[in-house]
């Protein structure tokens, strides 16, 4: 029993060696004392080898081994047992009562545990303190060393506190990751209006110089025989002392307009 039991907690266990049992067989005669006994019938509680008497190689152990597991025992139990662990069908987190522990704040999680956490905490001071001067105490003599001593009943009560504290911190864990996701989240949406924002001043920014520029194509379109500038088209912030400028009246509308959408 102890090398199963082993087996089932191996990250890697092998196979239940009850599974050679599932034979033809022996499957044939478990449906064969299924047709007998009763659809309602407790396999458990019937003789299979009067049952199956004119039957051949009837094994020792029961058929009912054998049956597939009942899916309504399972959810009237709320649990099932899988490679030596207990899996609860609905996923929930035990409370320290259920635990075997000793819990000492309300279970409803919808009343205000508060009040209880500040008790549970003014005890632990109060015994922390009391196990310090049990500690302090002389040490007992031969006719006292029968009674407990006071420091290890101070201790236990530490220990039970103790375990409330954690139980109730871990109670809020759902609490806090809602907290923690709705932080999280409400940064993301400040960045992304931060970025938003920089985005929509940088357009207006662009906006601006291409108004300017088709501002200053369109003055130079109405003044054709006015002297060119020395600077030639609308500048980039880019001159040079050798370039060449346009003559007046070659520079069309279109022309500075094209020109203006590349520099864009």
């Amino acid at each position: 029993m102890d090398d199963e039991e082993t087996e089932l907690r191996n990250p890697f266990p092998s196979p239940p060696s009850h599974y050679t049992r599932y034979t033809n067989h022996n499957l044939k005669l478990l449906g064969l004392l299924r047709e007998r006994a009763g659809k309602d019938a407790d396999l458990y509680a019937i003789n299979q080898y009067e049952v199956l008497s004119d039957q051949t190689d009837v094994p020792d152990w029961p058929l009912a081994q054998l049956e597939k597991p009942r899916v309504d025992w399972i959810l009237e139990e709320g649990h099932y047992t899988v490679f030596g662990d207990t899996w609860f069908i609905k996923e929930t987190i035990p409370s320290l009562a259920e635990l075997g522990g000793h819990q000492l704040y309300p279970a409803d999680p919808s009343v205000d545990r508060r009040p209880a956490l500040r008790s549970i905490l003014r005890s632990l001071l109060v015994t922390y303190s009391k196990l310090l001067s049990a500690l302090l105490l002389p040490p007992p003599t031969a006719s006292s060393a029968q009674v407990e001593p006071e420091w290890k009943r101070h201790l236990e009560w530490i220990n039970v506190l103790a375990q409330n504290i954690m139980a109730a911190a871990n109670d809020l864990r759902p609490v806090q990751a809602r907290g923690n996701l709705e932080l999280m989240m409400r940064r993301q949406l400040e960045l992304r209006r931060e970025e938003t924002k920089n985005i929509h001043s940088k357009c207006d920014a662009l906006e601006a110089q291409l108004a300017q520029l088709r501002l200053t194509s369109q003055n130079a379109a109405s003044h054709p025989s006015a002297p060119a500038a020395r600077s030639g088209p609308p500048s980039t912030g880019m001159s040079g002392e050798g370039a060449l400028l346009p003559q007046p009246g070659t520079v069309s509308l279109g022309d500075v307009l094209s020109w203006a959408e590349e520099v864009t």
